[in-house]
C-alpha cells in the first residue's frame, strides 16, 4: 500500500502538509514511533496523541500501543481510521483500542470535547454513557458528589444489558463532550468492575492496596545479576 515512489506513499490530495507542519522521517516499520516522532513530541511537550489514518490493526494500533507503552495519553478516531478489510477494522475498533487507548471516538466527539470549556468530567443527568469502545453503557439517571465515605459517582439504571443500576465512580470518566460522558473501560468489561453498589471510599482504598507512602519498597523484584548481600 506504501511502496516508496507509488502514488500510495504519497500524501492525499485534500492532505498535504502546510508549511509549518512537521512531516516524520520515512520508516519502515509499522510503528510509527520508530521514527523522529518521540524526539518532536518531547521537544514540544507533548503527552496525549490522537491517532487517524492507515491501517487499523497496523501502522495505528502498534503506533498507540508504543505510545501507551511510553506513558503518553491515547485518543483513536474510529471513523478517521482505515483498514484492509472490515473484519481486521472491527477487531481494532471493538477489541484492542479499548484495551490500549483512553478513548475510542469518532472525529465529531472529538472536537467537541477539545472544545469544552470549564470542567470536563462533571457530568449532568440525561447525558449518554459510552464506554472506551463508544459503545453505548446507558443514560446518567444521578449524579452524586463525593462524601466522607463514598466518593463521587453517577448512576446509570438497569436496562436490558445490565440488570444492575450501575454506580460508576467518577475517577472512571475520561472526558465529557456534547452531552457525552466517556469513560476508561469498554462495555464488555462494564459489568466486571464491582459498579452494583455505591462506591464506598473503605472499600475502594481496601482494593487498591496501601498506600505507597506506607511500603519500604514498591516492587520486590531484583536483577540477579546484582550480587545479593549474604
Amino acid at each position: 500500500m506504501f511502496l516508496a515512489g507509488t502514488w500510495g506513499a504519497d500524501f492525499h490530495p485534500e492532505l498535504q502538509p502546510r508549511e509549518n507542519e512537521i512531516v516524520l522521517l520515512p520508516h519502515k516499520s509499522i510503528d510509527v514511533f520508530e521514527t523522529d516522532l518521540p524526539d518532536h513530541l518531547e521537544r514540544m511537550g507533548i503527552t496525549h496523541l490522537v491517532i487517524a489514518g492507515m491501517t487499523a490493526n497496523l501502522c495505528c494500533e502498534s503506533t498507540g500501543r508504543h505510545a501507551m507503552e511510553h506513558g503518553y495519553d491515547v485518543t483513536f478516531l474510529s471513523n478517521a481510521i482505515g483498514a484492509e478489510n472490515l473484519p481486521a477494522y472491527e477487531a481494532s475498533i471493538h477489541v484492542n483500542y479499548p484495551l490500549i487507548a483512553n478513548a475510542v471516538m469518532e472525529v465529531d466527539d472529538f472536537l467537541a470535547a477539545v472544545s469544552t470549556s470549564g470542567d470536563s468530567r462533571r457530568v449532568h443527568v440525561g447525558e449518554v454513557v459510552r464506554g472506551s469502545d463508544n459503545s453505548k453503557i446507558g443514560t446518567v439517571e444521578k449524579f452524586i458528589e463525593e462524601t466522607d465515605d463514598t466518593e463521587s459517582y453517577m448512576v446509570v439504571p438497569k436496562g436490558i444489558i445490565f440488570q444492575e443500576d450501575l454506580y460508576i465512580p467518577m475517577d472512571a470518566v475520561v472526558k465529557r463532550s456534547d452531552g457525552t460522558v466517556f469513560i476508561n473501560v469498554p462495555k464488555l468489561v462494564v459489568s466486571k468492575m464491582g459498579w452494583s453498589a455505591v462506591p464506598a471510599r473503605s472499600e475502594r482504598q481496601a482494593r487498591r492496596g496501601p498506600d505507597k507512602s506506607s511500603l519500604d519498597k514498591l516492587y520486590s523484584s531484583r536483577s540477579p545479576s546484582i550480587q545479593q548481600d549474604a
